[in-house]
């Protein structure tokens, strides 16, 4: 996947662990587990939200987006 979530990196910075996070954001010690490990197919804005308030960061702080190394949806072949 293209996108990039930096839980850890920013967990780190605010020198807070995973079972504070969940509670300070409200958010299931399993999820965040999911979000820091990158196996998250998707993240709510409401997680998000509740992430960012939590660490006092914004979401680009979370979220990084890359290139692969191939396009996902290569366009249609010219004629």
């Amino acid at each position: 996947m293209a996108i990039l979530i930096h839980l850890d990196g920013m967990m780190a910075k605010r020198k807070i662990g995973l079972t504070e996070l969940s509670e300070r954001a409200g958010i299931p010690l399993v999820n965040l587990s999911i979000l820091k490990n990158h196996r998250a197919r998707a993240v709510r804005l409401s997680t998000l939200d509740a992430l960012c308030r939590a660490l006092d960061c914004q979401p680009g702080d979370l979220l990084e987006y890359t290139k692969e190394d191939g396009p996902a949806n290569p366009a249609p072949p010219q004629r």
